[in-house]
Parts: structure tokens; C-alpha cells; sequence
């Protein structure tokens, strides 16, 4: 094994196989790295990232004759990696283990087609390191215990945690995030949102480690395109076959940052560039010093929470008394709770609670600058708060609407005053999330826009900027998805339970499909999904028939104890 020196080599240097350079190098004295890229350019800007007297960099295959182990990272085609295989078995040493990345091709047919499968096996990287951390040791039953022993060894000197997902749950995770990559490259492609207000929507409102054009510019677009080529071939799934935005950009050499430019833009060193859109940045909130929040749910009261703790009046209005009552009560609660946490002291807790005056007389509003219906989710409903407010707040207030699903523009067409008003989607639970969508209409003034971005950043919040379309971004991003994940039980045979583990091992996600759609709601979920489709019948999503018969049969997830998970263990308890 080269003595006491173990050498390792990587062929093919794009995202995936600069990361696993990269964290190979300085992992010892005893450990040499080369790396070996077709293209002179993608080696000359991984010998000017990387300078080290450990690696050894280059363009031929002779460079490898000497490694102990050789991981091709060469794009996802079947026909591509063959070829790569069986030219590095005839470039190597006769006892070089060979590793292949690949997450959708068949390890076991790479591996005859090599000529020495007894050598060779599958090293998945599901993320570039070091941004993940996680590798799966694929085998099969050809390969020896000694080529698995060396993978085994060079995984601990990379810094990765070995992992067992297994085949069939590791490709449906890969499919799911892949597909829901190609999704937001699409939305971007539509205009739906900027690429910054995308991946800070996927990171704030979902709670993903990486934004989903950030992470495509991770992985590398001409990867992702050529493994959602693999995967729409192998599927017939419609939402794999690459948007056409992404094959245009693959074509002009934009391919994340490898290249230096994909979605983002990257500096020599692989550090984004800072966007300097100038039309990101809001002023101080001006002009603004009460607000009116319009109803007395969960919503409402959470939202003048979080204005009262900004320093800011608020005015919240109920249908009756004892709704205002009850509304004034439950922010004292909230408020009083997190006093206990120790996250505001006694002293504050009066103060935010002194900001707050709750009313059943709409007149009230008069006196506010902005505001912010909160009622309940049918446009019947808010079309008519929002009439009353017009009739009521001054000359110049912005109103807001909350929806999370309605059109922004037919809320605002029952007022006088449509360019004064804007979408304000908080995110549930108001007082914990930190992100508030802008839904701007055609007839939306800049003014306004300004304002309300303004108002979400004296909240806290984190403004994302998106156009009134079904499901703005969160929504249209995430639930595609999940009901992806609910077809994906009825055409293969992997379970809730090892799809959930492939998601969150593999990926990073804080929760898997499963345990999101029973934490949301499977009714939540499911009219969501039907707004989705209602909005674009031709390319919406349809909602998955289980989705449809568990909330059918009652099983609504968490808040009836019962859903996806305790579905399926019922189900096979009695099979």
C-alpha cells in the first residue's frame, strides 16, 4: 500500500470531488492526494483554491498509477462512468481499490463492467464535504473485504461519518431533493421570487441547512441536471426532467461554484459574492408608529406579540368583547410565559403588554398607520374585513392581509385603495418563526413594498419578496414535495420510517417528509395541495390518493395522534 503513505486519488475535480480533496488534505503526513480532471481549467482553479504540497494535481490518468484507492466523481451517466472505470483499472495498479459516487446508477453493474468488480464499490457522498458529512460504503456481492476495509479508512481520514441508509431509501432521498431542486429552479425560472429571497425562504421558513439554489450551486448544476436525466428516465416522473433554465445555464458553463458562477456569484476562492441589489434594501420603518391587527386567533395574537415586543402600538380589534378580552388575555399569557423562560424580565412584560389595547370597535383603526387583517382563511370572509377596514383607516395607512393561500389582488379589489396594499404572510407560530413573505400585486406601490419590508425587519423577521401566485414560496416549495414523498409509498417498497432517516442522514433536513406532513396537519396539508392544483391545473400538484383516504379515515397527524407513522404501524400489525 505505498508503503506508509497512503495515496488516494480522485478523478474528476467538480464540486463533489474538489470537496473530497479538500478534506483529505491535511489529514496527516502519511496521507498524499492527487487529483486528475480532463479539463485544465477546472484543474488550474483547484490547484489555485487548494495549494498544498500534499496534492498532486493534473490532467492524465497516469497520475493515479500509484494510488491505493481511486474515487471517480465524473457525471452521473451510466455510459460515462463505465468508461471512466475501465480506463482507470487499466491505468492503475493491479491492487487499486475503485469507488464510485454515483447515487442513482447500479454499483454492482459498474462493477462488472469495470473488469474488476472484486475491486470496486460505491462511495456516496450524498453533499459535497465538508458541507455534508455523511458517506455510505455501497458493496456488493463481489467486492472484497479488503476494498472495503480501505474505503472504510479513507472515509475516517476525510472527516465523514459512515452511514447505512441503504439503496432503495437513499435513491428515493436523493429523488425527492433533486426533485424539489428542479422545482425552485422553475419558480425562479417563472419570476416567482429572486434567487436570495428563494434560499433565505428555504433556510428561515423551512428550516433547511442550505437554500435550494445555494445548494445546487454546491453540488454543481451539471451534476444535478445529468442525475435528473437518470432519474426521469428510469421514473417517467414529469417533476425530474431538468427545467430548461437549468440546461441553459449548464450549456453556458454555469455550473455553480466550481465554475465560479451559477445562481450566485463566487469569488476566486469559492466564497459568495454578496448580492448588492440595491432594491433589497429598505430605509427605517417611517411614518409607521401604531398598528392595527384585525381579528383574535392564533394568528392575530401572535402577531401583536411580536409588534407590542418591536416597541410599536398595537390595536387589535375582535368581532365582540369577549373576543377582545380573551385575545388581551392570551398575549398576557405568552408574555407571561416567556417571562418564566427568562427570555423578557417583569419590566418588559408590562411594557409590551401596555402597547397593546384590544377592541371590538373597528373605529379604532382610524389611528393606525398600518394595518394587518388576521381572519380566518376564505376570501368571502376577508374581502369583507378588508372593506370595512377601508372604510375606516386614514388616508395613506397601508392595509395588509395575512393570506397564506388567496389571491393578494382579489383581497385588495374590495377596497378603494389596492395600490396601499400588499400580502404579509407570517409564517405559523407567529412569536417563533422568522421569516414574513411580501406578496406584492400588479397594482402594489413601491411605497408601500418599502413599508412593509421595513415593518418585517423592526419585527425581527427576515423579508422575502415574492409575486401573488398559489403558495408564494414556502408553500409551493415545500408541498410538492412532501406529496412526492406520500407517491413515492405506492410505487416502491420503502417505508415512511426509512424515507424520514434517508432525508435527515443523507441531507442534513431537520425532519423528514413524513414527520413534517404529521407536524403540519394531513388536512393542512392536503387543502394546500388542492389550492396548489386549483391554481394550475395543467402543472400543480395532484394530491396523492393516500394523503386523500388517511384524512378521509381521520388521520390527521400529530394533533390527532394519528397519522403517516401510526397509519403504517397499524397497517402492519394486522397484515
Amino acid at each position: 500500500m505505498g508503503g506508509q503513505t497512503l495515496v488516494v486519488g480522485v478523478m474528476g475535480l467538480g464540486s463533489l470531488g474538489e470537496g473530497i480533496v479538500r478534506a483529505l488534505l491535511g489529514s496527516g503526513p502519511d496521507v498524499q492526494v492527487v487529483g486528475v480532471d480532463h479539463d485544465p481549467g477546472v484543474v488550474h482553479r483547484v490547484r489555485n483554491r487548494l495549494e498544498s504540497r500534499d496534492l498532486s494535481l493534473g490532467t492524465e490518468l497516469t497520475g493515479l498509477k500509484k494510488a491505493d484507492l481511486v474515487i471517480e466523481s465524473v457525471s452521473e451517466d451510466l455510459g460515462v462512468k463505465e468508461n471512466v472505470l475501465r480506463r482507470l483499472r487499466s491505468a492503475c495498479s493491479p491492487g487499486t481499490v475503485l469507488a464510485t459516487v454515483s447515487g442513482t446508477l447500479p454499483v454492482a453493474q459498474l462493477a462488472i463492467a469495470s473488469g474488476c468488480p472484486e475491486r470496486v464499490l460505491g462511495m456516496r457522498f450524498f453533499l459535497p464535504p465538508p458541507y455534508g458529512r455523511s458517506v455510505e460504503l455501497v458493496r456488493t456481492s463481489m467486492t472484497s473485504p479488503d476494498a472495503v476495509g480501505l474505503a472504510q479508512r479513507v472515509a475516517d481520514r476525510a472527516g465523514s461519518d459512515v452511514v447505512s441508509v441503504g439503496g432503495g431509501p437513499g435513491e428515493a432521498a436523493t429523488e425527492l431533493v433533486y426533485g424539489y431542486l428542479n422545482h425552485a429552479v422553475a419558480m425562479v425560472e417563472q419570476n416567482c421570487a429572486t434567487v436570495e429571497d428563494m434560499d433565505t425562504a428555504a433556510r428561515v421558513g423551512c428550516g433547511l441547512p442550505y437554500g435550494p439554489l445555494e445548494l445546487l450551486d454546491l453540488i454543481g448544476l451539471d451534476t444535478v441536471r445529468d442525475t435528473l436525466r437518470t432519474l426521469h428516465c428510469r421514473t417517467g416522473n414529469r417533476s425530474l426532467f431538468p427545467a430548461l433554465l437549468l440546461d441553459r445555464m449548464v450549456e453556458k458553463g454555469r455550473l455553480g461554484r466550481k465554475s465560479g458562477r451559477g445562481f450566485h456569484l463566487y469569488t476566486d476562492d469559492g466564497r459568495v459574492v454578496p448580492d448588492e441589489d440595491p432594491r433589497r434594501e429598505t430605509g427605517p420603518l417611517r411614518g409607521v408608529d401604531r398598528i392595527g391587527v384585525v381579528g383574535s386567533g392564533t394568528m392575530a395574537r401572535g402577531i401583536a406579540e411580536v409588534v407590542a415586543r418591536a416597541g410599536l402600538e398595537v390595536t387589535l380589534v375582535a368581532r365582540d368583547r369577549d373576543r377582545a378580552s380573551a385575545a388581551f388575555a392570551a398575549v398576557d399569557a405568552s408574555l407571561a410565559a416567556a417571562e418564566g423562560r427568562g427570555r423578557i424580565s417583569e419590566g418588559e412584560r408590562i411594557g409590551v403588554l401596555g402597547r397593546v389595547e384590544a377592541t371590538d370597535d373597528c373605529a379604532a383603526l382610524s389611528a393606525c398607520d398600518l394595518v394587518i387583517e388576521a381572519v380566518a382563511e376564505e376570501l368571502r370572509v376577508k374581502r369583507a374585513v378588508m372593506g370595512r377596514i377601508d372604510g375606516v383607516a386614514k388616508p395613506g395607512a397601508t392595509l395588509a392581509t395575512i393570506t397564506s393561500s388567496l389571491s393578494v389582488a382579489e383581497i385588495a379589489s374590495a377596497t378603494s385603495r389596492p395600490s396601499q396594499v400588499i400580502g404579509l404572510h407570517f409564517l405559523h407560530p407567529v412569536p417563533a418563526t422568522g421569516l414574513v413573505e411580501v406578496v406584492r400585486t400588479g397594482a402594489t406601490s413601491d411605497g408601500v413594498r418599502d413599508t412593509a419590508r421595513a415593518l418585517v425587519r423592526r419585527l425581527g423577521r427576515s423579508a422575502v419578496e415574492c409575486t401573488d401566485r398559489a403558495g408564494f414560496i414556502v408553500n409551493a416549495l415545500l408541498f410538492p414535495y412532501l406529496n412526492d414523498a406520500i407517491r413515492m409509498l405506492v410505487r416502491t417498497d420503502v417505508t415512511v420510517e426509512e424515507i424520514d432517516r434517508a432525508v435527515t442522514t443523507a441531507f442534513g433536513h431537520p425532519t423528514g417528509p413524513f414527520a413534517l406532513l404529521d407536524a403540519i396537519g394531513l388536512d393542512v396539508s392536503l387543502a394546500i395541495l388542492r389550492r396548489l392544483n386549483e391554481a394550475a391545473p395543467d402543472a400543480g400538484p395532484v394530491p396523492a390518493a393516500p394523503l386523500e383516504q388517511l384524512v378521509a379515515a381521520g388521520y390527521l397527524g400529530r394533533k390527532t395522534g394519528s397519522g403517516f407513522r401510526i397509519a403504517e404501524s397499524r397497517a402492519a400489525a394486522t397484515a
